[in-house]
Parts: C-alpha cells; sequence; structure tokens
C-alpha cells in the first residue's frame, strides 16, 4: 500500500523550504523530501553561506593589512586553515539546523532520502536508510536545484574542484586556477587569494562577469588589479593533464594561440546545469525546454498542473531570493490564493570585495534594446562615509526613463553593495521617480545616501558634485 500525501516537495534548498514554511502556514499537510540531515540545500550546505561566511573573513584580513594606511599598524595577520574550516562548518550547522527545528515547529514532514516521479501522482521515495517506497500526491513542488557543470572531458575529482570541493578547505594550494570569471569564479577567488593561494583565472569572454555595465566592472578592476593582473581572457582550458602532483592545463586564446602552463589545483566556475535528470519526468510527461529547464507558468506550474516546479530548475536566473519566491508563489497558488511570479526586478550580488550589485535594467541591456535611458551616477569618492571608510573608487548609478522619470535599474560597486540594492529593487517594483528617491530623507553619513544625491545628480542639483542642471 502507497502512502498519501497532501503536498510533497521534492529538495529542500532555498526555493524549496521557503515552499514548504509558507505552504504549512497556508494549513497544507506538508512532506519535504532531501538528501540532507536538515532543510539548506546546496546554498546553505555548500554554497551562498560558507562562501560568504569565508568572504566575511577575506574581508577582515585584507582590511587589517589596509589599516596600516590609517595608522593601525597590526604585527602580522595569520590563517589557520584547521579553525577556519571549524568556524566555517559552525555557521552551516547553526543555519541548517535552524532551520530542521522551524520544520518540526510549522510540523512539516522532513524525509531524508531521494526521490524520482513513477506518475503524475506518485513518486519513488528512496531513503538514507530503509526500502524504497511509492508515495501517492496531490500536488508536487519539484525544487531539485542544478549542479555545476564541468569541463568538457575534465570530470571533477580531487585536483579539478567545484565549489562545492573548494569550500571544503582540505588545503590552499600554492598555485590555483580559477576558470570562469563569472560571480562564483571572482568570490572563490577573492576567498583563496586572501588564504595565500598565487590565483590564475581564465575567462572566455573578454571581460569579468559577462552581461555586467563597464562601469560597474572597471571600479572593480581598479580596486582588484591583484586578481585581474593575472587573469586571461579571451581564453578558454583545452586540456589537463595530471604529472605526478602537478597540473599541466593547455590555454587556448581566440586566435588559436595554444599554451601550456603548471598549477597545482584547478577550480571550474563555468555555470550550472538543472537537476532535471535522472526524476522521472518523463514518466509524469513533464516537459523541459532546449536546455532542460523545466517550463513553468506565471504561478509556476508545469504542463502536468498539479506539479509545479521552482528555483534552478525551471530557469534563470539561478539565485536563492529568486527561488525563495518562487516557492512562496507556488505554494500560495496551491492553497487558493490569488497570485503569481511577476518581479520586476530581480537584485543580483557579487560578494566579492568590493561588492557588485544590480538590479532592473542594466545600461547594457537598454543598449541592446534600442531603449533611450539616462544615467545618474554618483562617484563615493564624493560620498562622507566611504572616506571614513577608506573606500576611493565606489559607484552608484541610476538608469532612469528620461519621459516619465521612472526607476527602471541601478547598479552598485563597493562596500555593503548587497545591502543598497534592495531600496533601489524596491523603488522599480513601486514604479518610484528619481523625485522620490531624491525628496527621501537619508540618514548622514551613509553609503546609502549615494542613492539619494544620485537622483540629485540626474535634476543637476546634487549636493556634493557640481553638475549642469537637468531642463
Amino acid at each position: 500500500m502507497s502512502e498519501k500525501k497532501q503536498l510533497i516537495v521534492l529538495g529542500a534548498g532555498p526555493g524549496g523550504y521557503a515552499a514548504a514554511f509558507q505552504a504549512s502556514n497556508l494549513d497544507l499537510n506538508v512532506t519535504l523530501i532531501d538528501p540532507k540531515p536538515d532543510p539548506g540545500g546546496v546554498c546553505l550546505f555548500h554554497g551562498c553561506i560558507p562562501t560568504k561566511a569565508l568572504l566575511h573573513l577575506a574581508a577582515v584580513k585584507d582590511e587589517s593589512e589596509k589599516a596600516a594606511d590609517w595608522g593601525l599598524t597590526f604585527s602580522g595577520v595569520k590563517v589557520d586553515i584547521d579553525k577556519v574550516r571549524k568556524w566555517k562548518e559552525s555557521v552551516v550547522k547553526q543555519l541548517t539546523g535552524g532551520l530542521g527545528q522551524l520544520a518540526k515547529a510549522r510540523k512539516v514532514e522532513y524525509l531524508q532520502g531521494t526521490a524520482k516521479l513513477t506518475g503524475e501522482n506518485t513518486l519513488e521515495f528512496s531513503p538514507v536508510k530503509g526500502d524504497k517506497k511509492e508515495i501517492e500526491f496531490e500536488k508536487l513542488i519539484i525544487a531539485t536545484g542544478a549542479s555545476p557543470s564541468p569541463l568538457p572531458d575534465v570530470p571533477f575529482d580531487d585536483n579539478v574542484w567545484n565549489a562545492e570541493k573548494a569550500l571544503e578547505l582540505q588545503e590552499v594550494p600554492k598555485h590555483l586556477l580559477v576558470v570562469g570569471a563569472g560571480y562564483i569564479g571572482l568570490e572563490m577567488s577573492v576567498i583563496y587569494k586572501s588564504l595565500g593561494s598565487e590565483i590564475t583565472i581564465a575567462e572566455f569572454t573578454s571581460d569579468i562577469l559577462p552581461g555586467l555595465d563597464q562601469d560597474l566592472r572597471d571600479v572593480f578592476k581598479k580596486e582588484r588589479r591583484d586578481l585581474i593582473q593575472n587573469t586571461k581572457f579571451n581564453t578558454k582550458v583545452t586540456g589537463v593533464q595530471k604529472k605526478g602532483k602537478i597540473l599541466e592545463v593547455e590555454f587556448e586564446t581566440r586566435d588559436g594561440k595554444k599554451k601550456k602552463e603548471p598549477f597545482d589545483k584547478i577550480l571550474v566556475a563555468i555555470g550550472g546545469k538543472p537537476n532535471t535528470k535522472n526524476i522521472g519526468l518523463d514518466k509524469a510527461g513533464i516537459e523541459t525546454d532546449d536546455k532542460g529547464f523545466i517550463k513553468v507558468n506565471l504561478v509556476r506550474q508545469t504542463n502536468i498542473k498539479n506539479i509545479y516546479a521552482i528555483g534552478d530548475v525551471s530557469g534563470q536566473p539561478m539565485l536563492a531570493h529568486k527561488a525563495s519566491h518562487e516557492g512562496r508563489v507556488a505554494a500560495e497558488h496551491i492553497a487558493g490564493h490569488k497570485t503569481a511570479y511577476e518581479p520586476k526586478a530581480i537584485p543580483a550580488v557579487v560578494f566579492t570585495d568590493p561588492e557588485i550589485a544590480w538590479t532592473g535594467l542594466t545600461e547594457t541591456e537598454a543598449k541592446d534594446q534600442g531603449k533611450k535611458v539616462e544615467i545618474a551616477k554618483f562617484p563615493w569618492a564624493a560620498s562622507g562615509r566611504a572616506v571614513t571608510l577608506g573606500l576611493k573608487n565606489g559607484l552608484t548609478k541610476l538608469i532612469i526613463d528620461p519621459e516619465t522619470d521612472r526607476i527602471l535599474g541601478a547598479g552598485f560597486v563597493g562596500k555593503e553593495a548587497g545591502s543598497m540594492v534592495a531600496e533601489a529593487t524596491l523603488a522599480i517594483e513601486m514604479a518610484a521617480v528619481a523625485r522620490d528617491l531624491e525628496l527621501t530623507i537619508h540618514p548622514h553619513p551613509t553609503l546609502s545616501e549615494t542613492i539619494m544625491e544620485a537622483a540629485e545628480v540626474y535634476y543637476g542639483h546634487a549636493t556634493h558634485i557640481h553638475k549642469k542642471k537637468k531642463k
């Protein structure tokens, strides 16, 4: 006899547990399935959270070294990798354990194991311990996430790492090659550079963070010459050979030139692919696109109306907060509420030092779409708070519709950029105009003032920089 469940959520990452918790809040009986002992998924166990913990450590170390310029000299900052690993693991344990307690408090049934669909209303559950069993469900939310993509013909192993392996901190290689200059590649480069590795980055495109506005990239590159000076742009890895303890890597540039260099380890960060294989999508007749992402509608339903999909398996952007929002929308629709997934802006943050964040329409996208916009920028060199923090090259920019003055997008680069982007996202969601930001009194001295002053720049009467008045 198969068990019967009202709602099953398959995958307990930020999308899955958010969906399960919201469904429970709405009085649904929820079963959450995941291989980990507690909710959290890739993000909490070996993704967002441990990465940000280590980036904080890197920022503290780097700032302590820069403090000599301000008259504060330390005798020497040393890295105890065992203590670092233990601290990182304690952060993960605290947060995932807390989610486990929240699941119990909400009476969400948590099953540790894996599952795959066997039909439109059934799945086969394989527990970590015990025998497989069939479970029937009324509704299902698929939230199985994504996996890192390897280099062609170069599988992940103890020498060729993905981000999860790198976050284990088993060793700090002397020479580390990072393949990919996207947000994961840059974040891991900053971490291992701080821990003591000599970093080389190989990027197939002509610059870091493909698609990002050039002025935001330029500020980062100016601040992090230590990383950029060893970056190989327009370059791909065409081969890896192990010679003793050394990895001999062959590079090929866009013009066909080849070169080999030795490294101790390789970290591959070239994107991810959705975890849609081996979960029985064909058994339920669920449709996917040509990249393997599950097709969904505005309430995250698949073509099989009692089955939903959220997070990385349902398409870009692969961001935890996007998955969480989708999860809540799906849960609300299942509970009979009026809802839809239709954000006007999804913020993105690269938690490097300096941080980079953007939301809504970028200047690059506006140009590609032939959309007329005006750009208002406020350099942090004119910010009192930035100067007190020893920051020289930060930037706040607003992308504005010149016909309506509405905020269409925003970008930030500098300390705490990831915290500042939320205000701009709210402005876009509320269809705010630049005048709304200009007339909102911001506390002084703070970095948030730069948002207000960027709006003042747009109208031509910023207090702390001089620009001709807007007609």
